[in-house]
């Protein structure tokens, strides 16, 4: 069912639409530049692939990541010399899941590329600035290829029912109009799934009978399950957290839920997830809410406890909780700033009146001398200095009108009246 030609490729009008400028270098039988393709799949790059195959006046070789290796590179790169020397054409060369060649088997295609010996055009369902290498990276443009919408996908099964020889088009079948949609809605955005599924249901019915009738239950069973387009260490993962985490910040549960069953549903590790909301809890919540720490630690113990799927529960409770709590950063800001000092001004001596004096060598060093103790204070409040002299008056932690950090202000503005009070004589 892949398209003969561009009229009929479905979805990605905004690279191969009419006049664009893909399409017209390849409608043109040219290519000079290496590309890559970058989408989720069954968004139509292998086929895109095809259509170049098809137009552009160069050999062209299909190759896949999987199953080949350097050598296999260096054979075709010297195939691709020769066929320049003897006729002048040169090789493009499709690499299917390019982002399964790990940094020396994508370095061995650099200087074929350079010297302009291949053409290259990689395929990937992974984000190419994690998955391919800087140096190849840059010597491609990269394609953006989305997600076939559920129209999309209906037209293209509609076409796969309709069409004689490469389709089902000379078969009495019969489906209504809805449960087709289901079947697209089904599948994702993915062609594959959704063409493989309509095949697996055809070829399910007795081949004898007169008329086949596809039902939305035998769509199902061929679909088996709906897909989650996820992947545990690429950009989806990264999105779907950073969606999270984003959600929690702005106090809404629901999304929040939304976004922690996508995850758990697709298969992430649910301790990596526990892992985030105890960051999350620190991150943007702090002493606004001092609890939320709490109550993603215990969720991580219960999760331990429980697993799943009752573990799940424990998640959304921490999810919801965190997401309703009151917000302050103010922990996140202050630990940056006094870490930033650190780096700046680097290993400042301990002032001696706060050292710990354990032998008499440091007590006739001055070790201690001058500490003063709160507790011996009626309110345990005294007037010291603790920071090194070069850093003295810093503060960090500027507390938050929110949550417990209101009760915080209060404090610390309370002990530094009274330390100006005692300053002043009074």
């Amino acid at each position: 069912m892949r398209p003969r030609t561009f009229d009929g490729f479905v979805g990605q009008e905004h690279i191969v639409g009419p006049g664009t400028v893909l399409r017209n270098t390849i409608e043109q039988g040219k290519l000079e530049s290496s590309l890559i393709f970058w989408g989720p799949p069954g968004c139509g790059k292998t086929s895109l692939a095809h259509l170049i195959a098809t137009k552009v006046e160069a050999h062209f070789i299909f190759f896949s990541a999987v199953t080949s290796g350097i050598a296999e590179v260096r054979r075709i790169a010297q195939e691709a010399v020769s066929r320049i020397n003897f006729d002048g054409k040169r090789t493009i060369l499709f690499v299917d899941e390019i982002h399964r060649f790990n940094k020396a088997q994508q370095d061995a295609f650099l200087p074929y590329i350079e010297k302009g010996t291949i053409v290259l055009i990689g395929a990937t369902t992974e984000n190419p600035s994690f998955e391919v290498i800087g140096p190849l990276l840059s010597r491609c443009r990269v394609f953006v290829l989305k997600p076939l919408t559920e129209k999309d996908v209906l037209k293209l099964l509609g076409r796969a029912l309709d069409e004689e020889g490469s389709g089902f088009g000379a078969m009495n079948i019969a489906i209504d109009r809805e449960d087709l949609s289901y079947l697209a809605h089904l599948s994702a955005g993915d062609a594959r799934i959704a063409l493989n599924a309509l095949e697996m249901a055809v070829q399910s019915i007795d081949k004898n009978a007169e008329k086949i009738v596809l039902k939305r239950e035998l769509l199902e069973e061929a679909l088996q399950k709906r897909n989650l387009l996820y992947d545990k260490k690429g950009e989806k993962h990264f999105n779907i957290i950073s969606a999270l985490h984003k959600s929690l910040r702005g106090g809404d549960p629901d999304a929040s839920l939304y976004w922690l069953a996508r995850m758990l549903e697709a298969g992430e590790d649910p301790m990596y997830i526990a892992r985030r909301l105890v960051r999350f809890a620190s991150e943007d919540i702090g002493n606004a809410d001092p609890q939320a720490l709490q109550v993603a630690i215990d969720t991580m113990q219960a999760f331990h406890f429980l697993g799943i799927p009752e573990g799940k529960l424990a998640l959304a409770q921490a999810v919801t909780y965190l997401a309703v709590a009151p917000k302050s950063n103010a922990l996140y800001i202050a630990y940056g700033e006094a870490a930033g000092d650190v780096h700046e001004h680097g290993s400042l001596p301990v002032p001696l009146w706060i050292r710990n004096a354990p032998t008499g060598l440091m007590k006739r060093l001055g070790y201690g001398d001058g500490y003063e103790y709160p507790h011996e204070d009626p309110e345990a409040v005294v007037d010291q200095e603790y920071f090194p002299e070069e850093l003295e008056g810093r503060r960090y932690y500027r507390p938050v009108e929110r949550g417990f950090e209101r009760e915080i202000i209060k404090r610390i503005d309370y002990w530094r009246k009274l330390r100006e009070k005692r300053s002043d004589g009074e």
